[in-house]
């Protein structure tokens, strides 16, 4: 069982940046392959980025591809998005998730583990 907890959101002006954490808890941590995806309202929660759990791959979503990074220190139980250059239709609930798969995935159903999400909102 793997129990995960975001924070780091906020509201922010366009142009700005944020730094999510993703706190998670379980000693398997290492072996999970771990994602950021968002939920804008009235839409379907989307992928953001994603990445293995031996830190060598990693994958984003077309639309923050060079904005955002994804990372991850499993000394430290946590995976985190550093989103540079926001705008404001990145503003969403941003939630984490862990995949026993320990690869990379796109789709939320590869994922088995989810946080409750943080909001971020960015201005214009």
């Amino acid at each position: 069982q793997v129990q995960l907890v975001e924070s780091g959101g906020g509201l922010v002006q366009a142009g700005g940046s944020l730094r999510l954490s993703c706190a998670a808890s379980g000693r398997r941590f290492s072996n999970y392959a771990m994602g950021w995806f968002r939920q804008a309202p009235g839409k379907e929660r989307e992928f953001v980025a994603t990445i293995n759990w031996r830190r060598s791959s990693t994958y984003y979503a077309d639309s923050v591809k060079g904005r955002f990074t994804i990372s991850r220190d499993n000394a430290k139980n946590t995976v985190y998005l550093q989103m540079d250059s926001l705008k404001p239709e990145d503003t969403a609930v941003y939630y984490c998730a862990a995949a026993r798969t320990g690869d990379i995935g796109v789709r939320t159903a590869a994922y088995n583990y989810w946080g409750q999400g943080t909001q971020v909102t960015v201005s214009s």
